[in-house]
């Protein structure tokens, strides 16, 4: 976890997007997982069900959000969100959104690695 006095983006992304479905320890059962249509996943035990290792690319298109297609999606695409966040952080100046959703994204992928049954 992080150190007293730093900020953990990576946990502040994960409480303000996570948390209501997956819970606190990411065991999939959080406040909200009841009004689900499918239960939340347990992010706890990603690397177990990966053979060990830890689906980082398999996240990142997930939380994302690119090339889901046209069908239904009940986790919301936060790729989209962040860009929308991120016209509001740099407003009146040029900027691009990609360093920003990327670095809102791994934060919160490492996150949850740390957060891995061992």
């Amino acid at each position: 976890m992080a150190q007293q006095g730093r900020i953990d983006p990576g946990l502040r992304e994960y409480q303000a997007n996570c948390a209501a479905c997956h819970g606190v320890s990411g065991k999939g059962d959080g406040p909200y997982n009841e009004l689900l249509k499918r239960s939340a996943t347990d992010l706890s035990t990603l690397s177990r069900r990966n053979g060990g290792v830890f689906p980082v690319a398999r996240l990142y298109e997930v939380i994302e959000g690119a090339g889901t297609g046209h069908g239904s999606r009940e986790m919301p695409v936060f790729g989209q969100s962040y860009r929308v966040r991120a016209g509001e952080y740099y407003a009146d100046m040029p900027y691009d959104p990609e360093p920003f959703v990327r670095g809102r994204i791994l934060s919160l992928i490492e996150y949850l690695n740390r957060l891995q049954v061992k």
